[in-house]
């Protein structure tokens, strides 16, 4: 079994900055992508960013040039430095490994830590 644990979210004033770290454990013989998404209250779960095992990196239009997204292969881990943050970014963040185990790959959720944005 595979265990991920995010960490990071909080409340923080609009413009401010939040890190968000997702630590895979567990039976786990390899971690190709690692990603983050959101969901706002109300609102279907959507893709903010991912990133691959060789550390190319992917975001969603709405977090482009205010969020990164990197990885440390050697800790499992996977991070989302927020910047410039807006009242929209509000949500539950959750963090997704494509993992590779004994019995094959397949993806686990974190679950999830609340980032809140006040205006």
């Amino acid at each position: 079994q595979v265990q991920l644990v995010e960490s990071g979210g909080g409340l923080v004033q609009a413009g401010g900055s939040l890190r968000l770290s997702c630590a895979a454990s567990g039976s786990i013989v390899s971690i190709s992508a690692m990603g983050w998404y959101r969901q706002a209250p109300g609102k279907h779960i959507e893709y903010v960013a991912r990133v691959t095992s060789g550390g190319s990196t992917y975001y969603a239009d709405s977090v482009k040039g205010r969020f990164t997204i990197s990885r440390d292969n050697a800790k499992n881990t996977v991070y989302l430095q927020m910047n410039s943050l807006k009242a929209e970014d509000t949500a539950v963040y959750y963090c997704k490994a494509v993992v590779l185990g004994v019995g094959g790959a397949r993806d686990y959720w974190g679950q999830g830590t609340q980032v809140t944005v006040s205006s």
